[in-house]
């Protein structure tokens, strides 16, 4: 009953704009983008940029499963008939008392800024790859990649280094990720997600360094904490998933166990088999006519060759709730991808067949412990501390048989981090005047090994090099400690304001024989933010935020050598911190039809790193590759500044009888100094930012049946703008990238929390495209399905 009481209230609330209360023994309202407690997953919220009020309850999975326990997370719907949209207020078979319910606010955890989410239900609906592919209908986002294996997103021009990666508040960057795309974001096990949120534009305040153009901020699925009759609950899944455009075939067992509500566990095992990429056809120049050099085809001329991949994931998460003060979190998750094969380099697009540079491992492991708090402080009201530690490890090798070598390299990266984030009461000074801050400080500590060997299969002869993909030892530490305030005046002006002072040191002994220096650098950089938001009505907000980002150089800027799509990397052990200065106006509207968001922007960057060509004679001793490459670069501080400017936004419509529309729009502009110094022109566009792109949704869904379908169009205008490294890139046709349009149809029916079977019928009219300095090109026409089943 007293489940009910909370859920009508908590509808009231939505409609009449008013405040939700807390109703239950949990620790944490979600509004840190922290994750953890129960309410961090935050699943019950509306959708991209949408304030609101929601029941968030810990049991639910986030799916909208037609057996409406009153956790409903779509928009209240004054038209609702009982077949879609509106709240639901009936029994299930969880009964009134088994589960315990939140309420809160259905928001952002970042609502100030551009921002949007991407929610459990979008996933098994949409039924992504990976966890980039996951973002491919986000504003502002704009996924490359340089295998199929691999997926980098974009965020307003940026990506790799420049964006940050958070897994349940723990930070993923670590001193080895690379400049421009790389694979990392792609180890999250997109099966593991209950919430995926993008923050867009600089963050560094927030998120320290690398949150130049944006943060990717996720939160993995959560225990349910059941309460019941029965001390012990065990909820047992199995889902298997295949494909036809890739041959992919795989599964995950799954088991969530809870103990009187005080106790939980959430774990599973998967595994997935994905053969090689059939495409509708390759990729021509939108300005020559002339086919793309990567990837090169089989015979069929479809079937790309250098795609398919093995993955193995395995997670597990103990929740102990040992009181409404305190909540204890273990978390494991590791991924681990084999023979993964990088298309742009298998083979090379003027080398033999047979030539290939594979990844037999990536592997990435977290373990951490967290505990969520709230005190009687009012300085320290509720808090969240994490421990961690990670290994990123990557083995590869380069088969060239033609001169009977082998390239052989292996690289690990041990992270120990700590992190801090405690937020104060809000107070009230003055009747027309709230306030609060939030403040805190976190530690990461990389120690790199890296090793690089040659086999000569002709006489059976290994021999070790000097130094590997990065230097053998290497340390990097990086710190930082920062506050942010907020006051709301008269309930309609929303006042920001924040700091940090952030500290890297990097130390690498150099290696004589391989003529690398040694690195012993230190930074010390001040960043800040200011915002305002104007509340002009209860529909309509207006916002202005201005926010620093930084990037320390961290050690593949300073110590690696490796080969990329336009041409082998030399380091630059010389290189200054990357600052950004981000601008960002524009408005939300949360209206009971009607959701917006649009967003103009402009990020200024000083000492932004990029690669200049240097005489491939300037290749050191020791570099496999270099001196066989027909580019090569290296990297430098641009001596002026860069500028991307652009404009990102999206509108959801909330249709009577279950249907829904909601589409996205984003355009970045980028262009920065020639970094050859005296060339000409003295400033060319920066390498590959995306063009104009957008996606638009149509949906209909009846919880009363079970039933859902749409249909999901994602678009890009050409993109002619390149970047001097990009002219020499094979992953980009000769004079750009044409635009496209894809257009997929889904279906699905859900049984409670019983089964799922979800379909999609992807490019539907078997178009030839690809994403802007991909090497792949998008799946052509084929179905993906997804069936789960469980108790």
């Amino acid at each position: 009953m007293v489940s009910r009481i909370l859920t009508v209230a908590a509808v009231a609330a939505s409609l009449v704009g008013a405040s939700p209360a807390r109703a239950s023994p949990t620790v944490g309202d979600g509004s840190s983008g922290e994750g953890g407690g129960a309410a961090a997953s935050d699943e019950g919220r509306r959708g991209a940029d949408e304030p609101g009020a929601q029941v968030d309850n810990p049991a639910d999975d986030g799916t909208d499963d037609g057996t409406d326990d009153g956790t409903d997370d779509e928009p209240d719907n004054p038209a609702d008939d009982g077949t879609g949209d509106g709240p639901e207020i009936d029994d299930d078979e969880a009964g009134e008392n088994r589960r315990t319910i939140v309420v809160q606010a259905a928001r952002s955890t970042n609502d100030e800024r551009a921002s949007s989410v991407v929610r459990r239900r979008d996933i098994e609906e949409r039924l992504p790859r990976s966890a980039p592919d996951a973002l491919r209908y986000e504003p502002g986002v704009y996924v490359q990649q340089t295998a199929h294996s691999q997926g980098s997103p974009y965020v307003r021009g940026l990506t790799g280094q420049q964006t940050i990666m958070m897994f349940d508040g723990i930070r993923l960057n670590n001193s080895t990720f690379r400049q421009g795309p790389n694979q990392y974001f792609f180890t999250i096990d997109s099966r593991t997600i209950q919430r995926l949120e993008v923050v867009r534009g600089a963050a560094s305040t927030r998120y320290g360094s690398d949150a130049m153009g944006g943060a990717l901020l996720t939160t993995p699925i959560q225990p349910s904490m059941a309460l019941g009759d029965k001390a012990w609950t065990v909820s047992p899944k199995v889902s298997l998933r295949s494909g036809t455009a890739d041959g992919e075939l795989g599964g995950r067992g799954q088991i969530e166990l809870g103990y009187k509500g005080k106790l939980g566990f959430i774990g599973g095992v998967g595994y997935r088999d994905v053969g090689q990429l059939k495409t509708a056809g390759p990729i021509r120049s939108p300005t020559t006519g002339d086919p793309v050099m990567s990837p090169r085809f089989a015979d069929d001329g479809v079937t790309q060759l250098g795609t398919g991949f093995k993955e193995l994931t395995a997670d597990g998460r103990l929740v102990w709730q040992q009181s409404d003060k305190l909540r204890l979190t273990l978390g494991y998750y590791d991924y681990r991808q084999f023979d993964a094969p990088r298309t742009d380099r298998c083979p090379p697009a003027t080398a033999p067949e047979n030539e290939c540079l594979t990844y037999d491992e990536q592997f990435r492991t977290l373990v951490y412990a967290a505990a969520d708090l709230q005190t009687k402080s009012a300085l320290a009201e509720r808090g969240r501390f994490t421990l961690s530690f990670q290994n990123q490890h990557e083995r590869r090798h380069h088969d060239r048989p033609s001169t009977s070598t082998r390239n052989d390299g292996r690289d690990d990266v041990y992270t120990v981090g700590g992190s801090g984030r405690l937020h104060t009461r809000r107070f009230a000074p003055a009747p027309w005047l709230r306030v609060g801050a939030s403040y805190g400080g976190e530690l990461y500590f990389d120690t790199i090994r890296s090793k690089a060997w040659n086999v000569f299969s002709d006489v059976g002869i290994t021999s070790p090099q000097s130094r590997g993909q990065y230097l053998d030892g290497s340390r990097y530490l990086s710190a930082g400690l920062y506050v942010e305030g907020q006051a709301e005046l008269w309930e309609r002006l929303e006042l920001r304001a924040g700091g940090r002072v952030a500290a890297a040191l990097a130390r690498a002994e150099g290696d004589a024989e391989s003529s690398s220096a040694g690195v012993d650098r230190r930074w010390v950089t001040p960043v800040g933010s200011v915002g305002a938001g104007v509340r002009l009505s209860d529909w309509l907000r207006v916002l202005v935020n201005v926010d620093q980002g930084f990037r320390a150089p961290n050690l593949d800027d300073l110590t690696s050598r490796q080969q990329t799509g336009p041409g082998f990397q030399l380091e630059n052990a010389e290189l200054n911190p990357e600052r950004a200065l981000s601008l960002e106006t524009g408005f939300k509207i949360t209206s009971p039809w009607i959701e917006a968001a649009a967003f103009a922007f402009q990020s200024r960057i000083t000492d932004m790193v990029a690669r200049a060509p240097v005489q491939v004679d300037s290749c050191p001793p020791g570099s496999a590759g270099c001196g066989a490459s027909q580019t090569v670069f290296q990297l430098v501080n641009l001596e002026d500044e860069a500028l991307i400017r652009g404009f990102d936004g999206v509108i959801r419509v909330i249709l009577p009888k279950g249907f829904g529309l909601r589409t996205t729009i984003a355009y970045a502009w980028g262009e920065g100094p020639n970094p050859v110094a005296g060339g000409s022109p003295s400033r060319l566009p920066l390498s590959r930012v995306p063009p104009l792109n957008g996606a638009a949704e149509f949906t209909w869904r009846s919880r009363k049946l079970g039933v859902f379908s749409g249909a999901g169009l994602r678009w890009a205008r050409a993109q002619t703008r390149l970047a001097l490294s990009d002219m020499s890139d094979v992953r980009i046709p000769i004079g750009g990238t044409p635009g496209f349009a894809v257009l997929d149809l889904r279906a699905g029916y859900r049984w409670g929390r019983r089964a799922l079977i979800s379909m999609v019928f992807e490019n539907v009219t078997n178009a030839a495209y690809r994403y802007h300095g991909s090497s792949v090109n998008g799946a052509g026409r084929g179905l993906r399905v997804f069936a789960e089943f469980g108790f």
